[in-house]
């Protein structure tokens, strides 16, 4: 017979699958609180955050590092990360996390093209060193990212599968330069010397984007706020392939209207949940997404939930085979939640008091406690 084990008594504590933060800025992890006020104008926002870069060119790398360390004592087993250039990966496979290194891609102008090709197609090739890391590209908005940038990505996603992120339907001002070609967010283009008006075409709309995503090998759909009814069906048909990640407590930062996530679940779509960056959110606790998720949505079933914040998450990443869920031949991935000293008759309603807190996980069967 085996030899017997060490037991480990984790007292009154939830054992659930590690938690799957499929949309994260790790480089904004230093920000003590997020930037501008609650309200903010998404092209204000922006300006911050421009400022915010200028400011931090050169800093060393303890931003990636400080959210690597509050993923890990949150309960975050797995994360997709939106790098940018310089992005630390020895610092990240140093880490027990697993981490999908989006590279973010930025090119409003045809002439800035071939250099953000050449960046996209280097870190393919770079990030492809560590069991517990893989590359991804992020062309980063319709408002950012000249069309045919965003077919020569897809079509790389596809010849080397890996999976494509991207900003979309995020806010009012973007639909609008989508559709008329003008508006807040062109004003800024235009100061920036970065508008070109073939990027985007007038008349589109977030749905031409999806059908040009639905070729990458994987597509993620970062926050699809706005969506409208048909793309929320296209996004259901296309399930095995396409998935949007809500980030609710930048959601509520920017005070959106209400989230479509009872009408997206209906349809079929596959959600996932991201904390996005401490530039607009308080922090990276993706258990705390899920409450908010689950005060914002209370016809949405907790159960739901859960699922929300890590198969669903696993599925988006393209590592619904791996983790996500508590069964056999799966990665021992496990986020360990001490409960609140008194009864619920649905469960989940401890591991969602604001009481519970995570208070150790495992990455690949290994414990990392506080």
């Amino acid at each position: 017979m085996p030899a017997p084990q060490d037991v480990c008594d984790l007292g009154n504590a939830a054992i659930m699958p590690g938690l799957v933060n499929a949309h994260a800025h790790l480089d904004f992890s230093d920000l003590p609180e997020p930037l501008g006020q609650p309200d903010i104008a998404l092209v204000d926002w922006i300006r911050l955050v421009l400022e915010f870069r200028r400011q931090a060119a050169g800093r060393d790398r303890r931003p990636i590092e400080l959210g690597l360390s509050e993923s890990l004592r949150c309960g975050t087993t797995t994360l997709g990360d939106i790098a940018q250039p310089g992005w630390p990966v020895d610092q990240v496979v140093a880490s027990p996390l697993d981490v999908t290194a989006f590279q973010e891609l930025i090119a409003p102008t045809a002439e800035r093209i071939a250099a953000a090709m050449e960046l996209a197609r280097n870190h393919v090739r770079m990030v492809q060193t560590a069991s517990n890391l893989r590359p991804g590209l992020s062309p980063h908005a319709p408002y950012s990212v000249h069309p045919d940038l965003l077919a020569a990505v897809v079509q790389l996603s596809a010849e080397e599968k890996v999976p494509v992120a991207m900003h979309l339907a995020e806010s009012p001002e973007e639909l609008r330069l989508l559709r008329h070609g003008d508006g807040p967010l062109r004003d800024l283009l235009e100061q920036l010397g970065a508008w070109d008006p073939t990027t985007p075409r007038p008349g589109n709309r977030p749905l031409d984007y999806l059908h040009v995503l639905a070729s990458a090998h994987r597509a993620l759909l970062i926050h699809g706020n706005c969506l409208d009814d048909e793309e929320i069906a296209y996004l259901g048909q296309n399930t095995a392939r396409m998935s949007v990640v809500y980030c609710p407590q930048t959601h509520e930062f920017f005070r959106r209207a209400a989230y479509p996530l009872e009408k997206m679940l209906a349809a079929g779509v596959s959600v996932a949940l991201g904390t996005d960056g401490r530039g607009s959110s308080p922090d990276l606790s993706l258990l705390d997404e899920m409450r908010c998720v689950a005060r914002r949505h209370p016809t949405v079933g907790l159960n739901r939930v859960l699922q929300i914040g890590t198969l669903s998450g696993a599925r988006a990443l393209g590592l619904e085979n791996e983790i996500g869920t508590l069964e056999a031949g799966k990665r021992a991935d496990l986020a360990i939640v001490a409960l609140p000293d008194r009864d619920a008759a649905n469960p989940h309603e401890l591991l969602f008091d604001p009481e519970a807190r995570v208070v150790a996980c495992y990455c690949r069967g290994k414990a990392n406690s506080e």
